[in-house]
């Protein structure tokens, strides 16, 4: 029997990711090293797991409320004021999901009419343009590149709309190229949103992770861009939490209205330990500075300087990344395309990278390589890629 008649077809033609691809083929080879797939190599500090496990044993194991404990996005509200200077009711103004990626789908998906078109600055994370795609709309790449940083420029973004544009979603810091964006070209940008009068979907995520002294600035902070932006974080890169899958949306009381029924139709809530988790994370991270925040990011800038002077090393160019914990360096001078690389030096030295391609065809000639693994096994990988390097 072939099923294809009953199948949306606009689904069918999306392709698998291609970070998954590598990964899974690195998970068949018992002694391949891993810089494929963006998760942190710490374990969730203590204080989170036992705050769950105690919430087990006392037995709460019901719902929360469908836009999460108020406790937690008390918590949340404080956390984004004081960091981020960004101020969201916790009532009316802040949805806790399932991840961060949870709230890039249903927000795309109340904002997206059939046909509608998001903006989406490439190189970046795999999921956007297939999101769009889901909730019936139509993706449209802005390309970035090495040569300003990977940032968004207002002239490419204003060059990229049309009556059809809904949104744009600004990934910063970004996900593959590690690329951020400062407070002056965000105001540039904040410029074009206002004239063209478009919602941003800001995915801050990584919004922890920056190196070099800077520090990350929420794009609805900005003079008039409240009223335009859905702010998208979560618990998985700061805090060492993938698997707890807790993330969270906030936005103007109208918009996360219309978010939460899809919310709480398709999920009904997160799960009540994730967030007992996360509540403990923010409440401990208050009292100590996030100090296992700061440790986790320290480890981070160490292993990607190291990544970077490694690269280089070996011929390759590379772009210094201030954010993330990612590198994407160029490998056209090899003459093999980005795929070609990955599958040659999986097959021969047992490292696993993904290839650009997989974050937008722009992100041809170039890998990208997650520095969030063991230092150890980090200079094994570049001896490896080095002896690969040598060959080519």
């Amino acid at each position: 029997m072939t099923y294809e008649r009953f199948l949306n077809p606009d689904i069918v033609a999306v392709p698998p990711s291609g970070i998954r691809r590598f990964f899974d083929l690195a998970s068949t080879m018992k002694d391949a090293i891993s810089l494929g797939v963006g998760e942190p190599d710490f374990v969730t500090p203590y204080h989170i797991r036992n705050a769950a496990i105690d919430s087990i044993l006392d037995g709460e194991t019901q719902y929360t409320p469908n836009r999460g404990l108020l406790s937690l996005r008390q918590e949340i509200s404080w956390y984004l004021e004081n960091r981020y200077q960004t101020v969201y009711n916790p009532e009316t103004e802040i949805v806790v999901t399932v991840g961060a990626s949870e709230s890039i789908d249903i927000a795309l998906r109340a904002l997206i009419a059939p046909g509608d078109e998001v903006l989406v600055p490439e190189p970046s994370y795999v999921s956007y343009s297939p999101s769009v795609i889901f909730a019936g709309g139509r993706p449209v790449g802005v390309v970035t590149d090495a040569g300003n940083g990977f940032r968004l420029t207002p002239e490419a973004v204003r060059a990229a709309i049309t009556p059809r544009t809904k949104a744009l979603i600004l990934p910063y810091p970004n996900n593959p190229t590690g690329g951020i964006m400062p407070r002056e070209e965000l105001e540039a940008l904040a410029q074009v949103i206002r004239e063209k009068q478009i919602m941003v979907i800001s995915d801050e995520i990584y919004s922890e992770l920056t190196y070099g002294g800077l520090r990350h600035v929420s794009f609805a902070s900005l003079p008039g861009m409240w009223d335009y932006t859905l702010t998208i974080n979560g618990f998985s890169k700061a805090f060492a939490m993938t698997g707890w899958r807790v993330g969270y949306l906030c936005g103007p009381a109208e918009v996360v209205s219309v978010i939460n029924k899809i919310h709480q139709y398709a999920i009904l809530c997160a799960p009540r330990q994730g967030q007992v988790a996360a509540l403990a994370a923010l409440r401990e991270g208050r009292e100590n500075g996030y100090a296992e925040v700061l440790r986790m990011r320290e480890s981070y800038d160490r292993r990607r300087r190291l990544m970077v002077e490694g690269f280089r090393s070996m011929g390759l160019d590379c772009f210094e990344p201030l954010g993330a914990f990612y590198v994407f360096p160029s490998i056209a001078r090899t003459g093999l395309t980005s795929e070609e690389f990955c599958e040659r030096l999986l097959n021969e030295e047992r490292v696993a990278c993904v290839p650009g391609t997989a974050f937008g065809a722009c992100g041809e000639g170039h890998i990208r390589c997650s520095y969030a693994t063991a230092v150890d096994k980090l200079n094994l990988a570049l001896e490896k890629m080095e002896k690969f390097m040598r060959r080519l």
